[in-house]
């Protein structure tokens, strides 16, 4: 781990915040959590902390530096808010229309907007990947399933895909079957995605018994990769087999692994490759 302090972590949904709040534990680095209402999950309350509205900005700050906190980290996934039913206090109503403004110009922006309202308070920030030090995807395969040319070119096609779309600010993902482009992630997440790809007829995509194409996962060029870089875990895993798919993949070094050790038994149990591609 390469933070120092007490950590406060930003908690949206998914398993990246349990991951480094339990990764602090096993430091024993003391950790506070901030559970945005809507979107953190509620196990997360067994780690000392508050839930708070995301524009609650004031009130958030304040419970960090009562809390003593000297870095954060923001991990989990938080939807797009329709800005116009937020219920600011005082300090994010001064806030809101930079936040806004930053907004409208795409997701990277607004979350660099947000990193730097922290910043402005004195705190650093950290990403979920350097607090989880050695859970990041390395090159190669991570199981005992390598995939074959035809897989391999499919998944570099759709790496290809996720970073130009990632130009766009669009999102971190696509999948490729056969040389064709089945799916691109946006708004929705990876999940939502994959279950896309499952309803596909067949003979575009793999089956159980005749896995083929690949999810490929990228972090957007112009992303701060301290908030936002893509992250799998074993549902991903489950969810890319449900889709008839043969495996996953990212770029070594930027892809965050929740449950390293429940990601190989999947994928080896399912008789998929999970791979990072060199750079």
């Amino acid at each position: 781990m390469t933070g120092f302090g007490k950590l406060g972590l930003i908690a949206g949904g998914g398993d990246l915040p349990a991951a480094v709040a339990a990764r602090c534990d096993a430091e024993g680095r003391p950790v506070f959590l901030i559970r945005l209402a809507g979107f953190a999950d509620p196990h997360l309350a067994r780690w000392p902390g508050a839930e708070f509205g995301m524009a609650q900005i004031g009130a958030i700050l304040k419970a960090l530096k009562a809390e003593r906190c000297t870095t954060v980290c923001l991990a989990g996934i938080v939807n797009r808010p329709d800005f116009k039913t937020l219920k600011p206090d005082f300090k994010g109503a001064t806030l809101l229309p930079g936040i806004v403004a930053a907004a409208s110009k795409g997701d990277d922006a607004l979350l660099r907007k947000i990193l730097s309202v922290f910043e402005a308070e004195g705190f650093a920030v950290e990403g979920a990947d350097d607090i989880l030090g050695g859970e990041i995807l390395a090159a190669g395969a991570l199981g005992a399933v390598s995939p074959t040319s035809e897989q391999l070119a499919d998944l570099k096609k759709a790496l290809h895909v996720a970073e130009k779309s990632g130009e766009l600010d669009i999102g971190q993902g696509a999948v490729v079957c056969d040389g064709l482009i089945l799916a691109v992630e946006a708004q929705e997440g990876t999940d939502a995605m994959l279950s896309r790809v499952a309803s596909l007829p067949t003979d575009l995509r793999g089956s159980a018994g005749d896995r083929k194409g690949a999810l490929g996962k990228a972090p957007k060029p112009i992303q701060d990769l301290r908030v936002d870089m893509p992250v799998i875990g074993p549902r991903t895993v489950e969810m890319a087999a449900a889709a008839g798919l043969a495996g996953i993949g990212g770029v070594a070094g930027r892809l965050i692994l929740i449950d390293r050790a429940a990601i190989i038994a999947a994928a080896d149990r399912l008789g998929l490759f999970v791979w990072g591609e060199a750079r």
